[in-house]
Formats: structure tokens, C-alpha cells, sequence
């Protein structure tokens, strides 16, 4: 199996796309992002924001976005920890 490797910090996702990773991730926006980032503490925390405007928001600032996320098909799995890619792989 060949990886597919999708640099989203260059090449940001639509909000269609990460529409389409929740789905698959089966997770919530708010389960997606990486609260760490200045990013996170300017434009999202302490806001009360609908799933969209926090979709919205990952599209515009993508270092929003937790990663690496590991796409197979119609599955997909946050890559921390690893052993989640192991169990998408088998």
C-alpha cells in the first residue's frame, strides 16, 4: 500500500474536504483541532461557534487541523498514536 501524503499547511483543505475527513475521522470540529496554536487562542477560544464556523475557521488557518490524518478509502484515523494507523491498516 502506497501512501498518499497531503501537506495541508501548503496546500489547504476545502471546507468540503474536511467536511468529508469529520465523516470519515467520525469526529466533531471541535475534535479536530489543536488547541495549542495562536491560532486556536485568537480566533476560537472562548467563542461560542457552530460546527461551521469552526470548519471555516480550520480552512482559513489550517495549522488548526490535527495531524497526520491517515485516509484508507471510506475510513480515516488521527496518526497520534501511531498504533491508530496500524488498526485503519489491517
Amino acid at each position: 500500500m502506497e501512501p498518499k501524503v497531503i501537506e495541508y499547511l501548503s496546500a489547504p483543505p476545502s471546507v468540503a474536504t474536511i467536511k468529508t475527513l469529520l465523516g470519515k475521522l467520525k469526529l466533531r470540529p471541535e475534535e479536530l483541532l489543536r488547541k495549542g496554536e495562536d491560532a486556536y487562542k485568537t480566533e476560537i477560544a472562548g467563542k461560542q461557534l457552530s460546527d461551521a464556523q469552526l470548519i471555516a475557521a480550520m480552512a482559513e488557518h489550517p495549522v488548526l487541523i490535527e495531524r497526520p490524518i491517515v485516509v484508507v478509502g471510506e475510513r480515516a484515523v488521527l496518526g497520534r498514536p501511531p498504533e491508530n494507523v496500524l488498526a485503519l491498516l489491517k
